[in-house]
Order: C-alpha cells, then structure tokens, then sequence
C-alpha cells in the first residue's frame, strides 16, 4: 500500500485540527492545569489526586482540541506523573507495555498482512455483492457482523478483524465507482459519499463492537468484573446467570444497535453516484481477481484459525439458576492449555491461571507470518509479512495513545481518584428518588470511562456502589448492573474504548466526527439502560424496588 493510504495517513490525522482551536485548546488546557493545581484540596482528596486531577484536565483539553499531536498529548503522563510526585516512573511506564497493547499490536501485524497478499480486497467484494451497494445497507451488514462477534469474542479482536475488511471495501469502491463515472463533478460527489461512508463504517464497527459485548456475561471485561465482584461482595445472595442477563441485555444490544446505525447513515444517499453498479458489477471484478493466490490461501488459513483460536479460548457456560449448576456449552482451549502447563510443564499454579490472553493469541500469529513463506507469481518464495511493511505501516501513534489511556486509568485508581469520585458521587445522592439516582450513576459512569479504563472504572466503583445500596436500603444490582453495562457505552473519544482507538487509526475519522456521534449515543446508552433496569431487569430478576434482600443485610453485617 501506498503512503495514501489509511494506515499511511494516521500520522496526518494526528496532526489535524483548526489553528485557532489548537491555539484556545492549549491555554486553555493549561488555564485549567494551573487553576486545578492551586485549588483547595476538597476533603478526602489527597494531594497526588488532585495534582493527578489537574493533569487529566490538561490532557482531556489537548486532546479535544489537538492543540498538539495526539500521540504526544499521551506521552504527558511519562513526564508529569513523576514530576508531580503522582506516580515513579517506572510505574508509569508500565502502563504502556501491557496485554491489551500488544494484542492491537499483535492484531495489526496480522490485519498487514491480509492487506499485503490482498485477501481484504476479495473479501470485501464478497461483502458488497451480498450486501448490494447501498451504502446504509453496507454499514448495517458491518454493525450485525461485528456485533455477533463481540458478543464472543473480546471488542478489540473482533474490531482488528473486521478494519482490515473494512478499509478493502472503501477502496475498492472508490475504485470500482470512479470507474463508472465520466465526469469530474460524477468523481467528486462519490468522494464525498465516500467519505461519509467511510466515516459510518469505521464508527459503526467500533459502537457495534462495544455494543455487542453488553448481550452476554462474557462479552466484556466489565460484565466478569461485575460477575467476580457479585460473588465476594454478597456471598448469600442469587447468582446472575445468562439467562437472566441476556433477556435485559441483548435488547440493549439491539437497540443500540438500531440507534447507532440512524445516527451514522441518515445522511447518506441511496445509491453511489448516478450509475450505481449492481451485483453483476462485482461479480465481474471478483473474476477479474482470479483465483486465489498462494498468499491469501495461508492468510485465509491463519485468519480461520485466529478467529478460532479467540472464540474457543474461554467456555462458554450457561448458569442454571434452578439447579445452581454451570453447563458447558462449548468448551475453552484455555483453562485445558493451563492445566496442561501445571501437569506437564510443573508449572506454578498460579502463573499458569490466566497464562493465555487474547494478546497471546494475536503475538503467537503474528509471528508465525514471520515465520511462513510462501510461493509468489515469479517463482520464488516471500515471507506472508515482513518487518519493513510493519515499520512503515503500523500506526504507533495509536499505540501510544492506548498506552496514554491505561496511564491514566492506572493512576485514578493508585491515587484514589476514583474512590473519592464515587464517595462523593453517593454522599450527594442520598434521598434522590431511584429512577434519578440511577439514571447519575449511569450518566456518570459513561462519561467518566471515556478518560479512564472500563475495567479499572468498574472495579473501583462497584464496591462503593454496592455500600451505597445497602446504605440506601435499596437492592444492590439496582446499581451496580446498571453502573457496569453503561461503563461499556462511552463512544466520544479514541482513548475511551480500545475499538474506537483503533478506527480513529484508520483515518477516516476524526475526533470532532467522533464527539459528535459519540455523544448521542451516550445519552442513549444511558437513558435505555436507566428505562430497562426498571422494566425488564426488575421484573426478570424478582428485584424489590420497596426493601434490602435479607441476603445484603446478612452479607454486611458478617
């Protein structure tokens, strides 16, 4: 690929923004650092977390403006945390070299090489002669796609595997269109469809990705967290089970969905340009391509098995609430390949437990591209990657910005920020009428997950919102399910959601774009999560809206 491309263009992207924005966006920013840093300290805040507090604002602030490149805005926490006694450096630097930075890394080395060999070309002209070449169409056909993916698999695989696709689809239509359309003023009205397409397809792919998750317990971080912290904190109390869960919840999903997919293609025209080709159009370029090379062949392989690998690396059990029994429905490979490193490797137990991660299984593939070579056109054999087309093309601004996000998440929590937030938050609550009380939590989880980590968000608040139930006399999960499913629904920043870092990469969207969209979307998260607490997640779960459980109460007081 060309340095035209999207993955080229990343570094572009990075360094956009109106001059006059990016001039307000960096006094501003550092108006808000100093005014925060010299404040009196609120009760209950220790210093370092509001120290901690104020360079989040200057972050946020540049980030929103870009008032200087993106990447650099996630470099800040590497030279203020230890400068402001936040956090070591050393702690800091951690953040930016965990599992979830190297599954993206891992994932876009493998997404490089379908590019390289061309398999995402092929596939995305069997995606477009099956969807028909209505744009909205073809943004609905990604959503659904990746939706029921995530709902398996973690957001941020199920997102690298559908960029690749993706980004193959819209260049191939600007090509294949451009080629029907004689007159210049034809050319530019398809960019500018284009353009709008390629914005609701790659946002599309991240909401739907985040929106898949919340249909079943295993299909975020934040659904397990919710389920571990469940069990510890009320020990007597009725296990949420999937089929309690995915009755409130995959509604939700759809839902989101639908809304998602109003917001992102109701200005999109019908058809691309005035002579729209039909399937017969792209039946014709697919056997142009030919037959497959031996490349996309072994891409094609490892693609299969990737995909595998990552849905069957957890079981997936279903929780009978009648019997108390957990039914294996489809077994892992995961806990079996630990038991295996115990058993035959002597390995420690507790190293084994949680030994492979998603991460691992996108480092062990990418590296096999290394390794494989296969038999070219001319005769001779290439490598199916090469470390020169990783170099050139991985976007490592975006990994810095991942490892800028989990800086920070990782700090809120060290410094208690977070804490602080959440008591505040329920000291200020008390005697707010249920449906308003919930409605804040959930308003507030949402936003503040687009600064900090969902996970680290989640388990930081639910203890605090699970005393603030039993202190209010009200059912805990009326709090905490909804605190936990509306951590998935941030949507407005590259940093809140891996898979919306990951399209924010693609550079076909920009932050404003993101903002915009994001926004709504979480105002709907919101109020539907707020609306289905009360009418489906009350009555399915026998929750009383009038008294505490006797479980809770027995549970605190042991």
């Amino acid at each position: 690929m060309s340095d035209s491309s999207p993955h080229a263009r990343l570094r572009d992207d990075f360094d956009r923004g109106n001059p006059v924005w990016q001039r307000i966006g960096l006094w501003s920013g550092l108006a808000a650092f100093v005014f925060v840093m010299v404040l009196p300290a609120p009760d209950g805040l220790s210093p370092a977390a509001q120290r901690l507090a104020a360079a989040t604002m200057l972050m946020a602030i540049l980030w929103v403006s870009q008032a200087i490149p993106i990447a650099a805005t996630a470099l800040i926490p590497l030279a203020i945390y230890p400068l402001l006694g936040i956090q070591s450096a050393g702690d800091v630097s951690q953040a930016y070299v965990n599992a979830n930075i190297f599954l993206f890394f891992g994932g876009f080395i493998f997404a490089l090489g379908i590019e390289k060999w061309g398999l995402h070309r092929r596939i995305a002209l069997h995606v477009v002669y099956v969807l028909g070449g209505s744009p909205s169409r073809i943004v609905l056909g990604f959503m659904i796609a990746t939706a029921f993916l995530s709902m398996w698999i973690s957001n941020t695989a199920t997102t690298m595997l559908m960029l690749p696709i993706a980004l193959a689809l819209l260049q191939t239509l600007g090509e294949v269109y451009a080629a029907t359309e004689t007159l210049a003023s034809g050319r530019q009205e398809i960019q500018r469809v284009l353009s709008r397409l390629g914005t609701g397809l790659m946002l599309g792919i991240a909401y739907s990705a985040s929106c898949g998750g919340l249909a079943t317990l295993i299909g975020t971080p934040t659904n397990v967290t919710f389920l571990g912290q469940w069990g510890q904190l009320f020990p007597d109390a009725p296990s949420v089970s999937m089929g309690e869960w995915m009755p409130v919840f995959l509604p939700l999903t759809c839902m989101m969905l639908f809304s998602s997919y109003l917001v992102l293609t109701w200005k999109l025209p019908k058809h691309l340009g005035e002579h729209n080709p039909g399937r017969s159009f792209f039946s014709a370029r697919l056997r142009e391509l030919g037959k497959p090379s031996h490349g996309e062949r072994a891409m094609l392989i490892v693609f299969v098995v990737t995909a595998l690998l990552w849905v069957f690396r957890t079981p997936l059990q279903f929780h009978d609430s009648t019997t108390g029994e957990n039914w294996t429905l489809l077994p892992g490979w995961g806990p079996w390949y630990e038991s295996f490193l115990v058993n035959h490797f002597h390995a420690d137990t507790a190293i084994a437990k949680g030994a492979v991660h998603d991460a691992t299984v996108a480092m062990t593939m990418a590296l096999l591209l290394f390794f494989l070579s296969v038999r070219t056109s001319k005769g001779g054999r290439e490598r199916l990657i090469d470390w020169e087309t990783v170099e050139h093309k991985m976007p490592w601004g975006i990994v810095l910005l991942l490892g800028g996000g989990f800086a920070i998440a990782a700090a809120f929590n060290e410094t208690g920020l977070s804490a602080w937030l959440g008591e505040s938050l329920a000291r200020s609550l008390t005697g707010v009428p249920l449906p308003v009380l919930v409605c804040c939590i959930c308003l507030m989880m949402t936003f503040l997950t687009e600064f900090t980590s969902n996970v680290a968000t989640v388990s930081t608040f639910l203890p605090i919102l699970a005393g603030t139930a039993v202190t209010l006399g009200v059912d805990p999960r009326l709090l905490m399910i909804p605190a936990t499913v509306t951590a998935s629904c941030a949507f407005m920043l590259p940093i809140a959601t891996p898979p919306n870092a990951i399209v924010f990469a693609s550079g076909q969207v920009t932050m404003g774009q993101m903002m915009r969209h994001g926004l709504i979307l979480n105002l709907l998260g919101v109020s539907f999560v707020t609306a289905l607490t009360f009418w489906v997640l009350v009555p399915i779960m026998g929750i009383s809206l009038e008294s505490l459980p006797d479980w809770a109460v027995l549970s605190v007081d042991r």
